[in-house]
């Protein structure tokens, strides 16, 4: 039960993440769930060999270019499904990092709601 309602707080914070930022765009909700799949996904399985890929420019820039590399994610994601709308990099970088803002606070609320507490 809280797998399906983290799931739809998460397509959640991509439509409203599409009204703070008009260069991503999600064509509807039922396109927001499949990139909330997607995404978690590509996250999930791609992200870590990147890191890893990286590293030392990651090390040179501080943890910097790991921005970078949450904006190409969420770009690929955007190329992947289809009425999922990414307008380049920088509004992938600020793309991932709102939707990573938003959907944490939708946890913590939802965390709260259930009576689970995160530390």
């Amino acid at each position: 039960m809280r797998l399906i309602l983290v799931w739809l707080a998460n397509a959640a914070s991509l439509v409203f993440l599409t009204e703070l930022l008009p260069s991503v765009r999600v064509d509807s909700f039922t396109t927001a769930l499949w990139v909330a799949v997607v995404l978690g996904l590509v996250n999930a399985l791609l992200r870590p060999l990147l890191i890893v890929l990286t590293l030392p420019v990651t090390i040179l820039t501080l943890g910097l270019f790991l921005l970078v590399i949450n904006g190409l994610m969420f770009l690929l994601v955007g190329n992947l499904v289809t009425g999922f709308h990414v307008n380049g990099l920088f509004a992938g970088m600020l793309g991932a990092l709102l939707y990573s803002a938003i959907s944490w606070a939708l946890q913590v609320i939802l965390d709260r709601l259930l009576g689970k507490r995160r530390t």
